[in-house]
């Protein structure tokens, strides 16, 4: 029989069967049992790798990451992105490759407002993002998982009880992807208040209450709620509050330099990152105009880039917008996965950040501009505040903990299930728990190796290798 006429057919998309087969081969040579492997022997000076992330840093602020990373065994696999994907560069790989996160640890997922003004719950980090084994990021997922429950005390048995449920959360979200149409997996996300009421018969009713508290706060958290914050009035003047070296306006930096000039340098970036917006938001950001910068910093692996705040005020001082513009880098998992090109690292972030959110911010664009050390750098630009709430893993009980862990499983299915081959990566899967034991085996020996990691760290501060700044 004759193939139906119609347009070109060079380019028509692979059918399930075929996918199917590509993950099924990837099984074959590479079965998940290999995902358990650590190769130890293979591995680069920890903290020689985080001294080359710092060299194109703020100087003076490297310090305070290293001060931060060196406080818990958690906070420094938070700031081990760079580590991690060095270590995840010489283990076996399926080669199913989807659009990462890249830094997919507990931390890193939370709540935000939709543009509709709805919660959502979903990735919330996107500095690292990049194509990759979608491996990767369950892997860094359910370590951070292992070093969370190491942290809080949990027993061995409770801990990899919390890491398997999580890797089966995401093995049978990205299962029930497969099945789905396009448009129904585009369309996939997850309802914060959904989530709370699958928690009900799990957490006692003063867990239940702060659970909700977390959602209320978040809905409060916006560009108001950080006026009142961050701001005070000076002179009749609605002014950025200066907290050394955590918040310093931009008149304080550089006090001796021509500020006019710098103003109008910010601002002409700003011009350009709105030429980035959709266009039909750049109406409404143009009814915005520059009240103040200051630099701010934020985190604990990004601490040390370039990241400015912007005070806006809209109709008057009580309508205001607060950006922040962060510097984007090469992803840490560019040195070991090709990708395609983007013409700035702000381009990437934002395109990986559209494409692995259900719903992203309006106002996120990118610019590349000489930033006040007149050397060019990538931003890219967001709301400081738009409903933005995370978890405090710290304090986490065994239960919530889970169930947590399994919420972040299915928001990263969803979103690999958006950016890659889904039906591939299911048949990958399969429907038994050997890929549940391997990344939990993996969890486990990775958590041991956070910590001998993070001694590392402590011993280099100690020995006056580094310097640390700590309590900020």
């Amino acid at each position: 029989m004759s193939k139906p006429a119609g347009p070109d057919r060079v380019g028509e998309q692979p059918g399930r069967a075929e996918r199917a087969q590509r993950g099924a081969q990837a099984r074959r040579e590479t079965p998940p049992a290999a995902l358990a492997e650590h190769h130890v022997a293979e591995r680069r000076d920890p903290v020689g790798l985080l001294e080359r992330q710092a060299a194109d840093r703020v100087l003076e602020l490297v310090p305070i990451r290293y001060g931060r990373m060196s406080d818990t065994a958690f906070a420094f696999y938070r700031g081990a992105a760079a580590i991690m994907a060095d270590d995840l560069s010489h283990a076996p790989s399926t080669g199913l490759r989807a659009q990462l996160c890249g830094d997919a640890h507990l931390s890193n997922f939370g709540l935000f407002a939709t543009p509709e003004r709805k919660l959502a719950f979903d990735v919330n980090d996107f500095d690292e993002t990049h194509p990759g084994p979608f491996e990767w990021d369950v892997k860094r997922l359910v370590a951070s998982l292992a070093v969370a429950a190491n942290a809080n005390g949990f027993s061995g048995k409770k801990r990899r009880k919390i890491v398997r449920a999580c890797a089966a959360e995401y093995r049978d979200i990205m299962v029930r992807q497969a099945q789905l149409g396009n448009l129904a997996v585009w369309y996939s996300h997850i309802e914060p208040t959904a989530e709370l009421t699958e928690l009900r018969d799990e957490l006692g009713k003063a867990k239940q209450k702060r659970v909700r508290a977390a959602l209320e706060k978040a809905r409060s958290r916006d560009s108001v709620q950080a006026l009142s914050k961050l701001t005070t009035v000076v002179d009749g003047r609605r002014r950025i509050v200066s907290s050394p070296p955590l918040i310093v306006p931009v008149e304080e930096l550089y006090a001796a330099g021509d500020l006019d000039a710098l103003y109008h340098d910010l601002q002409r970036r700003l011009g350009a990152y709105a030429q980035t917006l959709q266009w039909d938001r750049r109406p409404l950001y143009d009814q915005f105009r520059v009240v103040q910068f200051a630099r701010k910093v934020v985190g604990v692996g990004s601490v040390g880039t370039r990241t400015w705040i912007v005070l806006m005020v809209g109709a008057d001082d009580g309508d205001p917008l607060f950006l922040q513009m962060k510097e984007a880098k090469p992803s840490v998992l560019s040195a070991y996965v090709e990708a395609p090109a983007f013409a700035t690292e702000g381009e990437r972030v934002v395109h990986g950040q559209r494409l692995m959110q259900a719903a992203s911010d309006i106002f996120l664009g990118w610019e590349r501009g000489p930033d006040v050390d007149g050397v060019e750098h990538d931003f890219y630009i967001r709301q400081l505040r738009d409903g933005k709430g995370s978890a405090v893993v710290e304090t986490q009980s065994p239960g919530l903990m889970m169930q947590y862990g399994r919420t972040c499983a299915r928001a990263l299915a969803y979103a690999h299930a958006r950016g890659g081959d889904r039906i591939a990566i299911a048949a990958y899967l399969g429907d038994d728990v050997e890929f549940d034991e391997a990344v939990a085996e993996f969890a486990d020996t990775y958590a041991e190796q956070n910590t001998r990691d993070h001694a590392a760290l402590v011993e280099a501060i100690t020995a006056g290798r580094i310097t640390a700044d700590t309590g900020l």
